[in-house]
């Protein structure tokens, strides 16, 4: 089991969801509406050199998650499709799913 230990939010439009990673990205799968802001707030817990960042590869975007200092990852999802996210290393992975406006 991996202890990449995270908490984090997620914002589209006027919903607001919470979530929690306890050894892996939590939730895994996200699901958001293309054409509308979306952000997502990280707060690392996990000091080890593989959390260091979160990248949404196919979108190119990422963001450093410096310990305990919630950082927040703001976008506008154009394409609809699922989309991989995955820490430095590639170990944890999640999945972006954009769904059609």
């Amino acid at each position: 089991m991996y202890s990449f230990a995270a908490n984090w939010d997620w914002a589209v439009g006027a919903q607001f969801f919470t979530g929690a990673a306890d050894g892996v990205y939590t939730p895994a799968r996200i699901e958001v509406p293309a054409g509308q802001p979306v952000t997502l707030r990280f707060t690392r817990q996990d000091p080890s050199p593989c959390a260091e960042k979160v990248i949404f590869g196919d979108l190119g975007l990422s963001r450093d998650l410096p310990v305990g200092r919630p950082q927040e990852l703001t976008f506008t999802p154009v394409k609809p499709g699922e989309f991989e996210f995955t820490c430095a290393m590639g170990m944890y992975r999640g999945r972006l799913v954009v769904r059609a406006a």
